[in-house]
């Protein structure tokens, strides 16, 4: 079928599988007028898009009364008025052209600066939530909201948008011209309209059926293959040896995939064929019924050949208008979905006054600390979970009334059983969540009150797990300072005792480390990660269990770098291995969120309370690496000379009030 049949046959076939998701989905109130809101920046555009819309579908209305026109001026031998009217036509076709490229251009325009919009908005929003926002959302569930959502949400400025007036204005002038021409043929037509609808729509029902089963075949397949085709998951299924397994498991998913896709290509071509024929019924009907009043005298030949011609852009916009309410809906239930990531707040927020940190000071102090971590509901959502609904129950406190001081220069340890509340004071402290009440106060200011800027600028931190992008060691490490020369990153490599490791490489700064950091072993990854950290130079710095999985000598190697990175700075060091903090200026032992204990190693171990049960356990008196101040390489902190390591001043003077 031609012309505008193909389009509104392809457009019912995509209403129709969206009919289950937008009778799933209910709307939040306001979202067609943020939609409206969310379009303002485009108002010309779109109203220039709409203006060539409406011209191409009256010309695509007029071409088929001209070529009428024509049949009747051949057959009354008007030789002058047939050549007026095929350069008409002629004229109109070449505007119709430059309108489809307008058109084109100017869908493309909206489409993509909508997408542009839509995505950027949505990734900065997410960038700003709650660390637990992203232990508890499914990845692929966020990453199809940027994807999946956004470009339907733009379809609905093109597509959708572009169709409806499209398909009102020409099924409008269609039918008026069809009725004015012959009402007799126009109704006998649309009798036969039924007949192709309504099996059109059981067909509809049964490829939305198939077609939700292969979206979640292929989720399933994706999952699969981003599981196994990772680093840890290739792993695995080696190690345990189950590969014959795994492709047979996927197998079986693919091979339905298959199956789906040669069933719904049936069913596609069935409803296009089924198109077809009642199209070209109807039109063999026109030719039957108007030839015959042609005949009689009652019509012209050339106004039956305008009737033929006119019901071929008829039946298109009828059914693509049957299912207007369905096409609106997806675009709005896209929208929807989008909304509702940008309307979860962030737990964190810069306040409008924020004001400064004073730069180098390091003194860091909690005030009757109590925390507990948010609720699902609080930080999360159903949807991006895959859950019904989200638990809103409100957890015990994880932190009870914690209170120290770090003056600046000090190093002090956080010790305890696992669940004490050791990581989480630390992630406090870098304001990765708020404290439920109390204070935590770096340079005599509230975190809350500080600009992000300058606590990110005061505040470096090592992990057990330091993660590397799959980007080059140079980008790596200038995440931590953009402006950085080679020079600085070689002295800080070098500083972090990996220098000579990154010149053996063929590529230098420019090797891609893996995903994860995986061509790395776990020591030489802690050692960039602490390159990074003495790049960024900040005055406080915070160890998670920085040689928590590392082998003893690649400890005493990162240890080694400690100590560098250590060397006149405030450090707060979370340890499980409790040799390593013995000469900590002070020992917190914290107990189910409190602090119970507090001292030096010496102190503690006399006391015989938890620190030296804890300790007696761990055997560390014998065997155990030696604490950070203690490393054979380096020279005691108090005597390494910072300016030795950099040419540029990498490393800076040993901070204000050390």
């Amino acid at each position: 079928m031609p012309g505008g049949g193909g389009m509104g046959g392809r457009s019912m076939l995509r209403s129709m599988r969206s009919q289950d998701e937008v009778d799933g989905h209910t709307l939040h109130q306001g979202t067609a007028r943020r939609v409206l809101e969310f379009a303002r920046p485009y108002r010309r555009d779109i109203t220039v898009f709409l203006v060539t819309v409406v011209l191409a579908a009256v010309i695509g209305v007029a071409t088929p009364l001209l070529a009428g026109s024509v049949i009747t001026a051949i057959g009354d031998q008007q030789g002058s008025i047939v050549i007026r009217l095929a350069l008409v036509i002629a004229g109109l076709a070449v505007a119709e052209a430059l309108l489809s490229l307008a058109q084109r251009w100017y869908s493309a325009r909206i489409g993509e600066g909508i997408i542009l919009d839509l995505r950027t908005r949505v990734y900065d929003h997410v960038q700003r939530m709650p660390l637990q926002f992203f232990t508890r959302t499914q990845t692929g569930a966020l990453v199809s909201r940027l994807n999946n959502d956004v470009l339907g949400a733009q379809r609905a400025f093109t597509s959708t948008l572009s169709g409806v007036v499209s398909n009102v204005i020409q099924f409008t002038l269609t039918a008026g011209a069809m009725f004015i021409l012959s009402w007799q043929i126009t109704a006998l037509s649309l009798v036969l309209l039924p007949i192709f609808i309504i099996p059109a729509r059981r067909v509809g029902k049964r490829l939305a059926e198939i077609t939700r089963e292969s979206y979640q075949l292929d989720a399933k397949m994706n999952a699969t293959m981003t599981e196994r085709f990772g680093v840890s998951g290739a792993l695995l299924v080696k190690l345990f040896g189950e590969p014959e397994a795994e492709a047979e498991r996927f197998g079986r998913r693919a091979t339905r995939v298959r199956d789906i896709g040669i069933l719904s290509a049936m069913y596609s071509r069935t409803f296009f064929v089924a198109m077809l024929l009642v199209a070209s019924l109807a039109q063999a009907l026109t030719y039957g019924l108007g030839g015959w009043f042609a005949v009689q005298g009652a019509l012209e030949v050339g106004t039956v050949v305008s009737m033929a011609m006119l019901l071929t852009r008829l039946y298109g916009p009828l059914t693509a208008l049957s299912n207007i309410r369905v096409d609106v809906m997806s675009a709005l239930v896209s929208f929807d979905r989008v909304f509702e990531v940008l309307d979860l707040k962030p737990a964190i927020a810069e306040k409008p006054a924020a004001v400064t940190i004073p730069r180098g000071d390091g003194r860091v102090e909690f005030r009757d600390v109590v925390f507990r971590y948010p609720s699902p509901a609080e930080v999360s959502l159903a949807s991006l979970e895959d859950v019904a609904t989200l638990d809103r129950t409100v957890s015990e406190p994880v932190l009870k009334g914690v209170s120290f001081t770090v003056e600046p220069g000090q190093m002090v340890a956080l010790v305890g059983p696992s669940g004490a509340g050791k990581s989480t004071t630390s992630m406090l402290l870098s304001r990765v969540y708020d404290v439920t009440s109390g204070q935590v106060l770096v340079g005599g200011v509230d975190v809350r009150d500080a600009t992000f800027d300058s606590l990110r600028d005061e505040i470096g931190v090592v992990t057990q797990d330091s993660h590397l992008f799959h980007e080059t060691i140079a980008e790596n490490l200038r995440y931590a300072k953009a402006d950085a020369t080679d020079a600085e990153i070689w002295a800080a490599l070098d500083a972090a005792q990996v220098g000579d490791l990154v010149r053996d490489l063929p590529d230098g700064l420019e090797t891609v480390v893996g995903e994860r950091g995986y061509r790395f072993s776990g020591g030489e990854k802690q050692r960039i990660a602490i390159a990074r950290l003495l790049l960024k130079a900040p005055s406080i710095v915070i160890l998670d269990e920085a040689t928590a999985h590392l082998d003893s000598e690649s400890e005493a190697q990162v240890q080694r770098a400690l100590a560098v990175a250590l060397a006149g700075r405030t450090a707060l060091v979370i340890a499980h291995r409790l040799s390593t903090v013995r000469d900590a200026d002070q020992i917190l032992v914290l107990e189910d969120g409190r602090i119970v204990e507090r001292g030096r190693h010496e102190e503690l171990i006399a006391a015989g309370g938890l620190y030296g049960e804890l300790y007696r356990t761990q055997f560390a008196v014998a065997g155990s690496p030696q604490p950070y101040l203690e490393q054979s390489g380096p020279a005691p902190i108090s005597s390494v000379p910072m300016r030795d390591y950099a040419a540029d001043d990498v490393l800076p003077a040993t901070p204000a009030g050390s």
